[in-house]
């Protein structure tokens, strides 16, 4: 969810619970809300073709890495969309920043519900085991959706003073994300996580999150132009249906997943959560760019016809 205003490209998507808003841009017309195609097509996309890729993939990449990392891979392929940086990519590249907004907001909340479901499915081994599903998804419902509900309603009383310190609240939301992480991933180290992980493991975990990761643009990118989109809604599809959060993901392994499991799959999510903010953000400035260029090139072909009727 996005924080204080700040679209920048963070390492950590943060979701603080006081600091979420609609941007400015979004809200004068519901069209960025009613565009039903755009918000299906990225659904789809992550919720449907990431574990498809990631089933139909298992016997080419399975070998490349540990049963438990390839687990945590399947794992990652039933996660939402990221939304802040989903937004801040969409923004640079000049895409519908009100699409993107609602779009990825509805993946990250419908998210809570659909993984649960999906790891149930595709996820086969490693899960807590005794826990009801029913049980499992109050518990995510309780670290994620209800924090959310009661930063909306606190913020009425307390959004101005928000507004005044967002500088210092975007360090305590992000920093909020990094400790979740760091405790997952701590616990990880400490039962020994090193030890059954070697370095050829985690050269073909690199490869098997660059695949999933040029798959999902490619396909985004193909069905953007074959659906007839605009360039605008092209650009939120890709940005927004090629992405995993791992500031919805950490929480969810920890629930769902025994705990001597967590890091091998957390792992995955952590190394593909990297790959995709570098990726994308090279993308988005290069689209960027070529819009920029664009636009200049127009601007010198209005002036040259009116430079040669003053001649």
């Amino acid at each position: 969810m996005t924080a204080c205003r700040s679209y920048a490209p963070a390492y950590f998507a943060p979701h603080c619970i006081l600091c979420f808003e609609i941007p400015k841009m979004a809200r004068p017309k519901f069209a960025g809300a009613t565009h039903w195609r755009l918000h299906l097509i990225v659904l789809l996309s992550t919720f449907a073709l990431f574990p498809l890729l990631g089933l139909a993939l298992k016997p080419l990449l399975s070998p490349l890495v540990t049963p438990a990392l390839y687990t945590g891979v399947l794992f990652l392929c039933t996660l939402p969309s990221t939304v802040q940086s989903s937004i801040a990519f969409t923004s640079i590249a000049k895409g519908n920043v009100p699409a993107a907004v609602c779009s990825a907001s509805a993946s990250s909340l419908l998210g809570i519900f659909i993984t649960p479901a999906l790891v149930s499915i595709v996820v086969t081994n490693q899960a807590a085991g005794g826990a009801s599903a029913w049980h499992t998804v109050w518990n995510i419902v309780l670290q994620l959706l209800v924090p959310f509900v009661a930063g909306q309603l606190l913020r009425p009383l307390i959004g101005r003073w928000i507004e005044r310190n967002r500088s210092v609240l975007k360090f305590v939301d992000q920093g909020s994300i990094l400790l979740v992480v760091y405790g997952a991933f701590s616990e990880a180290v400490n039962e020994g996580l090193w030890h059954h992980i070697p370095l050829t493991a985690l050269a073909g975990l690199l490869v098997v999150c660059a695949v999933l990761l040029a798959l999902a643009l490619a396909i985004t990118m193909f069905v953007g132009k074959r659906l007839g989109f605009s360039r605008a809604d092209q650009i939120t599809i890709v940005f927004g249906g090629s992405k995993k959060s791992l500031a919805a993901g950490v929480p969810m392994a920890k629930v769902i997943f025994a705990s001597h499991a967590v890091g091998a799959v957390v792992l995955p999510l952590m190394l593909f959560h990297q790959i995709q903010l570098m990726v994308c953000a090279a993308l988005a400035q290069r689209w960027a760019a070529r819009d920029v260029s664009g636009e200049k090139r127009a601007a010198s072909n209005e002036r040259a016809p009116a430079a040669v009727a003053r001649r």
